[in-house]
């Protein structure tokens, strides 16, 4: 046994992969947790990692950890609302030693556990994109204001009626989820209006999907083509529900949130009247900056931090402010 115990040790030293009954993972080396004056070992949960949104949260991550001297491994969900896949994530970054997690939580919820496992560990956990419930879960958010940018939706598109009284339709994302909850609830202030009102003709969640947000929208208007006006809780499900009123010959206001090259793209082209567009790259960089902090000095933040958004569109309406397309398109993320 003697014999034994010293052979895994010495497999733990070389960080190898051993045989005779001890399995050691390959990490960064070290422990976990910050504030000892050591590297920075960044790991970024995300919820998938095929979303145009995450692959440039991923890159500008990654760029900002390599400039900043850190290292920087990125996991994710299988798909949107993997929870069980962002636990085993977040397990194996305390396995391999992160000093800081940061993770755009599926659920605000259901990752509690393993973050408070993490935080527990002594490694710092931010949150960007998607806030936690309760907000303390984590030490700090990085993220859109949602409610903000709904509202800066909803009073493009009020503005946009000009004093005629909306017939709206809303398209919303991922029932229940906190970023479709809180831009949903930003919109209806913006325009004025409640849950149940009269004026919205109809609701439908398609999931933040295109061809879903397709389909929802033709079944919404069989039963009424009544309208003026859509709310789309992102950019795909804004193209969704653009072919859905094209393939009608309908033209209502219709106002977006994302800030995609492709859906700037969309509001140059008349598919829909404006878009908010949100700064990934500011969550991701500001995020690795404060990982970076907290393994030098242990200083943590704390609270919530907003990223910023802004209103993109060539029609511009008073009392609402906004930028052009030209300026989206040098400041949007994903592809060109």
């Amino acid at each position: 046994m003697r014999h034994r115990s010293l052979l895994c040790l010495l497999v733990a030293a070389t960080l190898a992969v051993t045989t005779s009954g001890c399995t050691v993972e390959r990490h960064w080396g070290g422990s976990s947790g910050g504030g000892g004056g050591g590297k920075a070992k960044v790991g970024l949960v995300t919820k998938t990692n095929t979303n145009p949104y995450f692959v440039e949260l991923r890159n500008a991550a990654s760029a900002a950890a390599q400039a900043g001297g850190a290292d920087f491994v990125a996991l994710a969900g299988q798909f949107d609302g993997d929870n069980d896949g962002q636990v085993r994530a977040i397990e194996n970054l305390m396995q391999q030693g992160a000093t800081t997690i940061l993770i755009t939580p599926n659920s605000s919820t259901g990752v509690l556990d393993a973050i408070d496992r993490a935080r527990k560990a002594g490694i710092l956990v931010i949150a960007l994109d998607t806030a936690t419930e309760p907000a303390s879960a984590v030490d700090a958010t990085f993220a859109t204001d949602n409610v903000a940018a709904g509202r800066q939706q909803g009073q493009y598109v009020k503005a946009a009626l000009g004093g005629t009284p909306p017939k709206l339709i809303m398209i919303d994302g991922t029932a229940g989820s906190t970023v479709d909850t809180y831009r949903h609830n930003g919109f209806l202030e913006g325009i004025g209006l409640k849950d149940g009102d009269p004026a919205i003709v109809g609701r439908e969640p398609a999931n933040g999907d295109q061809s879903i947000a397709q389909q929802k929208m033709e079944n919404l208007l069989q039963r009424s083509t009544d309208i003026n006006a859509v709310y789309t809780m992102n950019e795909p499900t804004a193209r969704g529900a653009f072919a859905a009123l094209q393939a009608r010959g309908l033209h209502v206001v219709m106002g977006s949130i994302d800030g995609g090259c492709q859906g700037v793209e969309n509001v140059r082209d008349g598919q829909y009247a404006a878009t908010v567009m949100q700064f990934p790259r500011k969550m991701a960089e500001e995020g690795v900056k404060a990982a970076i902090e907290y393994a030098k000095t242990g200083k943590k933040p704390s609270g919530f931090i907003d990223t910023g958004s802004a209103v993109i569109t060539d029609k511009p309406m008073p009392g609402v402010p906004s930028q052009t397309t030209a300026w989206g398109l040098e400041n949007c993320w994903g592809t060109k």
